[in-house]
């Protein structure tokens, strides 16, 4: 960040009026960019490179903002200007390489590629590409083996699956289709990064007439993924046929990694995304990671903008996902449409599951319901699918109890249990479902303890079974079990009620009031009017916690 205290030392001494639009717009600039408005700061900072050209640091925000901003225009030109000035910094080497291959100038980008290696050495970022970059500029170019650069690039007598798998991608675009179909046949799909990459080459395969390899290739992705279905997996077929398409799904690729990763940094996931679109905007799993990379770096609504309009219609896990992003936004009604337009017909199941998801966050229970209900369709009689089904009855069950049905709710929950029935969350929402509303309050009591048995350390279960016994007059073993829930998660309102009403009968008066100040704390709508009722007027069968 260009320091606005130190601007005035870096003016020019004879253009004080100059200086004074300067620091405004450099103000501006930086409003901008604390507000996560990057096309109106690099606007305001091309105000201040016209004024205050020398101004240190300047050029490196203008390539930051032009970047968030999509704009390669202004990218390149502050690349080029740190480029020339000796300021070989990583971003800028990716926006000019990106440029000259979009100009099919290989001589440019080659000598992109290496301008950093004397400068200040090959670092692990660098590493990530290099070899595959190189590669494609020499498909390019015409160059013999260029598959090379990842040979040598992988320091190993085998190179990781995915480079493997890039190798099979350049001989194939080098015109060497059989040795790619003969390397394709002995990779193994050990990873993600593997699995996507080899979609890739599965559809490139075809494309150059090996439909049995890529047969026996996508046969061997579905058995390295299992029953995951990764939202890139579901992306329609694409070929990659050139350099600009080979440099572009590989970028996708790690930016979609990076981007998932947790606590990670933003700005590089949508350095790579925003090159990748920048040589190959018709690829779908570039426009997915760019979509990625935008939401973690806080710019959902760019995000949502690259997923609306268009020359075609979105595939169904990208319009499911701008459904997410809607929903994220609040727009709740129309994401839920969206969402259940994505999941028509023989939808993927995580499509159905994403549904259900979108409809629970718009509190639309008969969108829920379907999508459930669609979802249990799917399910065989296999082992896993029972498990899932068993799951499924009990978000059933619980929408009709949310509506205050029981009697529709509770064969479901009882086929859960069969399902089951060695399941602590499973017999835990069951039994505490039934004791909450006295019902078969002895066998209810008996699944939460066998629930509590399995998993003594949750507090969740814990104070179901507290709960229980203060209802069925236990109260001493209530204020231990509910305490020790309590320590488990101090900032759950339910438990401190709990907790404060079971001290109430137990008699200690000042602990329940204290409590139940504390849960005031966290409270909500009825539980707040019920809480408020207690410290006024003590505990009744009234103000008792459901």
């Amino acid at each position: 960040m260009i320091a606005v205290a130190a601007f005035a030392a870096a003016l020019p001494v004879h253009a004080a009026d100059e200086g004074g639009a300067a620091l405004n717009a450099l103000v501006r600039a930086r409003l901008a960019e604390e507000g996560g408005h990057s096309a109106a700061a690099l606007s305001a900072l091309g105000e201040v490179s016209s004024l205050a050209p020398d101004l240190p640091g300047l050029r490196g925000r203008m390539l930051e903002q032009a970047i968030e901003a999509g704009d390669l225009s202004a990218a390149h030109g502050a690349a080029l200007a740190l480029w020339a000035n000796g300021d070989r910094r990583f971003d800028a080497q990716l926006v000019l390489m990106v440029d000259a291959m979009r100009r099919s100038d290989w001589k440019d980008a080659r000598a992109y590629m290496a301008g950093r290696n004397e400068k200040a050495g090959i670092d692990p970022v660098a590493r990530l590409i290099q070899p595959t970059i190189n590669a494609w500029i020499d498909v390019g170019a015409r160059e013999k083996l260029p598959e090379r650069h990842l040979l040598l690039g992988s320091g190993r007598l085998r190179p990781e699956p995915a480079l493997s798998l890039q190798i099979a991608l350049v001989q194939i675009a080098a015109k060497r289709t059989e040795q790619a179909v003969m390397q394709t046949d002995v990779i193994i799909l050990t990873d993600r990064m593997s699995q996507l990459v080899a979609l890739r080459l599965a559809a490139t395969l075809d494309k150059a007439g090996e439909g049995e390899a890529a047969q026996r290739l996508r046969a061997r992705i579905a058995l390295a993924s299992g029953q995951r279905e990764d939202p890139m997996l579901l992306l329609p077929d694409q070929p990659v046929t050139t350099p600009r398409a080979g440099t572009a799904q590989w970028l996708a690729v790690l930016a979609d990694g990076l981007a998932r990763t947790p606590n990670g940094n933003a700005k590089l996931p949508l350095l790579f995304a925003r090159a990748a679109y920048w040589l190959n905007d018709q690829d779908w799993a570039v426009r997915a990671a760019l979509v990625e990379a935008l939401d973690r770096n806080g710019q959902r609504d760019e995000a949502i903008a690259l997923l609306t309009g268009g020359r075609g219609a979105l595939p169904p896990v990208l319009s499911m996902r701008r459904a997410e992003l809607m929903a994220d936004a609040g727009a709740m009604a129309e994401a839920v449409t969206l969402a259940e337009s994505a999941a028509q017909g023989d939808a993927a199941r995580s499509l159905i599951v994403r549904l259900a998801d979108i409809a629970r966050r718009a509190e639309d229970p008969k969108a829920t319901a379907r999508a459930y209900e669609r979802f249990e369709a799917t399910l065989g009689d296999g082992e896993a699918d029972r498990a899932l089904r068993g799951t499924v009855l009990i978000a059933r069950a619980e929408l009709l109890l949310q509506a205050d049905e029981w009697d529709a709710a509770a064969p479901l929950m009882e086929r859960a249990v069969e399902l089951r029935p060695e399941d602590a969350s499973v017999l835990n929402f069951a039994g505490y479902s039934a004791i909450e509303r006295r019902k078969d309050v002895d066998r209810s009591l008996a699944r939460i303890e066998a629930a509590w048995a399995q998993e003594p350390q949750n507090a969740s279960i814990t104070d179901s079974l507290g709960w229980a016994y203060f209802l069925t007059g236990r109260t001493d073993d209530a204020v231990k079990l509910l305490e020790r829930a309590q320590r488990g998660e101090p900032d759950n309102a339910v438990i401190v009620e709990h907790l404060g009403d079971a001290y109430w009968q137990a008699g200690q008066r000042f602990q329940a009031r204290y409590n139940w100040r504390a849960a005031a704390l966290l409270a909500e709508a009825d539980m707040a009017t019920r809480l408020e009722a207690k410290l006024r007027d003590g505990l009744t069968p009234a103000t008792t916690a459901p």
